[in-house]
């Protein structure tokens, strides 16, 4: 009798524990075989390359008209993940892709939405930069060029504002090897499109037109 009684307390005991929180998978990131970050459960059914630019304007727009919902639910979900795949049009370009990428795992899908929800505030001021200093920027190495850039453009201010500090925002771009794998994913991205955004949806090139057709073909394959 009392061995019964322990195991049901023990049984009650359990039940009384609180569920374990499902987890925010959009703070999560993992290294794919090209190179890239995926952004959400690596075992997600829908799964959903993206081809971007900080520098463009459409990626930028696409960005913050999907992010509630592609973001906010179907990666958050887990039913969806988004591997990001740098198409690299200028150095000003590269500057914002190892910033986000210096962000870590945990940070680089709020740094890629910061960076792209800012871009109409920095973009001018980088390219101006870029344009005024060009011969002294030639000077440097790449990673003192994207550094200066980054800085002249505000981006260390953003990426502050973000929790990165002073001393990680240097070592960022003291990182030659991780610029180096952005390039060369860029150069594998750039012979399979001609444009960005693009995207693959589940292993297949899909064409796109507006974020709500994305949506549709995105809930259609199983994201929620």
């Amino acid at each position: 009798m009392k061995r019964w009684l322990a195991v049901v307390l023990l049984i009650l005991g359990f039940s009384a524990l609180p569920a374990r929180a499902a987890p925010d998978w959009t703070t999560v990131a993992t290294k794919a075989a090209s190179g890239a970050f995926v952004i959400g459960n690596p075992k997600a059914k829908v799964k959903l390359v993206e081809y971007l630019s900080y520098t463009c304007p459409h990626c930028a727009a696409f960005s913050v008209e999907s992010a509630a919902t592609l973001k906010g639910k179907f990666v958050k979900s887990g039913s969806t993940s988004i591997e990001v795949r740098n198409a690299v049009r200028d150095r000003v370009d590269l500057a914002a892709a190892q910033l986000a990428r210096c962000a870590g795992p945990a940070g680089f899908s709020g740094a890629t939405e910061a960076i792209f929800a800012q871009q109409q505030d920095w973009l001018p001021r980088a390219f101006d930069y870029d344009q005024i200093n060009a011969a002294r920027l030639a000077g440097y190495p790449i990673g003192a060029q994207l550094k200066k850039i980054a800085t002249g453009a505000g981006l260390d201010a953003l990426m502050r504002g973000r929790g990165m500090s002073d001393a990680a925002f240097a070592a960022c771009f003291t990182d030659e090897a991780g610029i180096a794998a952005i390039a060369t994913l860029s150069d594998a991205s750039w012979k399979a499109v001609h444009g960005t955004p693009s995207f693959v949806l589940n292993g297949k090139p899909y064409e796109y037109k507006s974020w709500p057709d994305l949506e549709t073909a995105l809930r259609a394959a199983g994201a929620h």
